[in-house]
């Protein structure tokens, strides 16, 4: 496996993972994956990559800003997606190392994520990752007529905007 810089020529390939995660019911509340153009405007231009082994990607990581407010400008929310075939040969892990590197070479200090607290695998790396739980949000959001909680997860980098 190896870590390469996301391009649009990945979009397919992004895209389809996505939907990987959406079917699972606890990687997300979206219900369809979005456009490319809408995917690629929704997150930041760095620390996108990809994960890939024999010429396919098997899981990918990005970036979300958390707010347009320029006291914001280095917080964001994480995204790391593996695909369903690639689950438990340590892609997510690496994918969140490598994110964290780059986060904190692109000035973020703080990133968040928001994960339902059934996904424990996501907890995990996350933790692994040094993140840490501050809080449940409870009922936050709906999927069909059950109402979910998310767990907010926090990394405050000790490089970046210090």
């Amino acid at each position: 496996m190896t870590i390469y810089p996301m391009t649009a020529d990945h979009a397919a390939s992004v895209l389809r993972i996505y939907e990987e995660g959406i079917s699972t019911g606890n990687a997300t509340f979206q219900t369809t994956a979005p456009s490319w153009e809408d995917w690629d405007k929704s997150h930041l231009t760095t620390c996108r990559m990809v994960a890939i082994e024999n010429d396919e990607v098997i899981g990918w990581a990005a970036l979300t800003s958390v707010s347009d407010r320029c006291v914001y400008a280095g917080v964001a929310e994480v995204s790391v997606y593996v695909a369903l075939n690639a689950n438990g040969k340590g892609v997510g892990k690496t994918l969140m190392q490598k994110l964290v590197e780059a986060s904190e070479e692109n000035g973020i200090w703080t990133l968040q994520a928001g994960i339902f607290p059934e996904n424990t695998g996501s907890i995990k790396i996350h933790k692994a990752n040094g993140f840490r739980e501050v809080g449940r949000r409870e009922k936050i959001g709906k999927m069909g007529d059950r109402w979910r909680d998310t767990l907010l997860l926090e990394r405050r980098s000790t490089k970046a905007g210090i």
